[in-house]
């Protein structure tokens, strides 16, 4: 067992300084539950002439307090990327590939290209894309880059068709 020093004694300022300050957390907690009796007995709480928590708000003050209270802070990043994705990415790589959503629980972004080419280069750009966008919204915000290929063509049904085919998917994938 390691002998702890002895606490310092406190002089009598300080002495008076902590009986001070647990007064006053005193007396606020009184004031408190007073308050909160004379409110039930009115009826509730009442509009008055100071400001309160029920007082309209400006609407980005409105929507800042939402996304706080629901814990959206990172979908609200990462949503403002996608709005700035030709700014992080660059011009030339926005054209060919877009943002098409965000898994917050596994923090994965999805991005579509238009091409396979423009997929392969966006899978070689991934580590230090990933390391922008997490300098930009927060480390950890995002982990990995899921690049999608182009999608193939819709598929239709007709007539004519080979049977055991799945149509456009046997080479599209």
């Amino acid at each position: 067992m390691t002998e702890q020093p002895p606490e310092p004694q406190l002089s009598g300022v300080d002495l008076a300084r902590v009986a001070l300050r647990a007064a006053k957390e005193q007396a606020r907690a009184r004031g408190a539950a007073a308050q909160q009796k004379k409110q039930a007995r009115r009826g509730g709480l009442r509009s008055g002439a100071r400001a309160d928590g029920r007082d309209p708000l400006p609407l980005g003050a409105a929507i800042s307090r939402l996304i706080t209270e629901r814990g959206w802070e990172a979908p609200a990043a990462v949503g403002g990327v996608m709005g700035r994705w030709p700014q992080i990415v660059g011009e030339d790589l926005a054209r060919h590939c877009e943002p098409q959503r965000y898994d917050e629980e596994e923090k994965v972004l999805t991005v579509r290209c238009d091409s396979t080419a423009w997929a392969t280069q966006l899978r070689l750009l991934a580590p230090q894309l990933v390391a922008r966008l997490n300098a930009d919204l927060g480390h950890g915000t995002i982990k990995l880059i899921k690049v999608l290929g182009p999608s193939g063509p819709a598929r239709s049904y007709g007539r004519l068709r080979a049977p055991g085919s799945t149509g456009p998917g046997d080479t599209y994938g």
